[in-house]
């Protein structure tokens, strides 16, 4: 049975409580990613997202040099384990209604999975699918 661990994108590129959304953006642009863990020292404090940027920063007209990552990141953090099984995993951010899932062991941040990790690796797997399908419909 596959493990987060297995499929987890390992040591991912972060920005800090206090930098600038402005850091977080270009991070995701050069990264090719769609969020970012936010660290607080060596504890991961939030995420921010590509959304989260978009719906408070942006459309609010707010200056995304001076606006803080602290400020707008998503702090209601949900994550999993090294250990944890994909379908665990799946369950889990099905429940939560998230795409992505920081990975933690021991307090430390080590990696991150996405929905679209998880979906690559059950592509013949119906329970899992429809987790992730529900997940990626429009919240009511």
């Amino acid at each position: 049975m596959q493990r987060l661990r297995d499929v987890m994108t390992p040591s991912p590129a972060t920005v800090r409580i206090s930098d600038p959304v402005i850091q977080a953006a270009q991070m995701m642009r050069d990264e090719d990613v769609g969020s970012v863990p936010v660290m607080d020292e060596d504890t991961i404090a939030g995420i921010i997202t590509d959304r989260d940027i978009t719906i408070q920063v942006v459309a609010e007209g707010r200056d995304p040099q001076t606006a803080t990552v602290g400020e707008h990141m998503s702090r209601h953090l949900v994550t999993g384990r090294p250990e944890m099984s994909l379908r665990e995993a799946a369950d889990l951010m099905g429940r939560e209604q998230i795409r992505r899932l920081p990975v933690v062991d021991q307090g430390r941040l080590v990696g991150i999975v996405s929905l679209g990790d998880l979906a690559l690796e059950h592509e013949h797997d119906e329970d899992v699918e429809e987790t992730l399908e529900e997940i990626s419909q429009p919240s009511r």
